[in-house]
């Protein structure tokens, strides 16, 4: 059977694209915000965000178009550092500063006429981030959760090579002066995602606008990232959308068991994979169709 996948269609029938500029932190970042056609009054606003590394022309703008075509007004946008956003160093993975952004793009689109109330949809990476945002921002109702990739120092060292591998990437990334490595490559090893799909092919993440870059460092924010501790202060609604073979369950599950959140989950078959949920189209609109259902609860 072939797959479809959805990455490579920026144009969906029915929908509106609107390049916005708004700042975060005195640095001007750049957003397309997908509104339905027809729009004629204020719409439930969701805020999206994508994958390590990524820009939103990629999984963020995905789901953002499939938000748009079920009702919404949907932001995705490049974060500080990364595309068509200023901001340096550039292509440092620093999940403070990106919460920061998720926190500025939530005042610019809480100030809009034409955006009512709020959530937020993070997928992989930037799952920690969106919910560390939700939990404590109140201009944010509800959570959605899109393949997460949630982990903690502990879990994190393990990814990684163990505790010694972990502490060589961090102490690199402290003695760093400016080196960049390409994030994904089918033929450099030395690439941070060697041969990982989605990310290595042109019709699917390997795209003009892709930065494909990661900065050294990335690797001491990264890693000693704890993306589980706003389990603890979250108490909005919270849907997880995952399956068996996403890249990281054991952080999902972990979340799941801390948080005190009403949470719902979907979980799709064991032959999804953590990419299947970036741009398969029969994935994306599953999950797109439970994420506008939960927010529009």
């Amino acid at each position: 059977m072939t797959l479809i996948n959805l990455q490579n269609t920026p144009q969906k029938a029915g929908v509106a694209r609107e390049i916005v500029r708004f700042d975060s932190n005195g640095v001007t970042l750049i957003g397309t915000l997908y509104k339905p056609e027809d729009a004629h009054s204020a719409l439930p606003g969701a805020i999206v965000t994508g994958a390590w590394t990524t820009v939103k022309e990629q999984m963020a703008g995905t789901y953002a178009r499939e938000l748009a075509a079920r009702g919404f007004a949907a932001l995705a946008f490049d974060f500080t550092g990364w595309g068509e956003s200023d901001g340096a160093p550039r292509y440092v993975e620093d999940p403070a500063v990106k919460t920061a952004d998720i926190l500025a793009a939530t005042a610019f689109m809480n100030a809009r006429a034409d955006v009512g109330a709020l959530s937020g949809l993070g997928i992989c990476a930037s799952s920690g981030y969106m919910a560390d945002a939700v939990a404590n921002d109140a201009r944010l109702g509800r959570l959605a959760l899109v393949a997460p990739w949630l982990h903690d120092p502990a879990m994190a060292a393990e990814i990684y090579g163990g505790a010694e591998a972990a502490q060589g990437l961090i102490a690199a990334s402290e003695a760093d002066d400016g080196n960049v490595l390409l994030a994904a490559s089918p033929t450099d090893n030395s690439s941070v995602m060697f041969g990982a799909p989605y990310y290595t092919e042109a019709d699917r993440g390997l795209i003009a606008a892709y930065d494909n870059k990661f900065a050294v460092a990335s690797w001491k924010p990264w890693l000693t990232y704890d993306a589980q501790a706003s389990a603890d202060q979250l108490d909005k609604p919270v849907l997880m959308v995952g399956s068996p073979a996403i890249a990281l369950p054991a952080g999902a599950a972990a979340y799941e068991a801390r948080t005190k959140a009403p949470l719902e989950k979907v979980w799709l078959g064991e032959d999804v994979t953590q990419f299947d949920f970036y741009d398969r189209a029969d994935v994306v609109i599953a999950s797109a169709d439970a994420v506008a259902d939960f927010f529009q609860a």
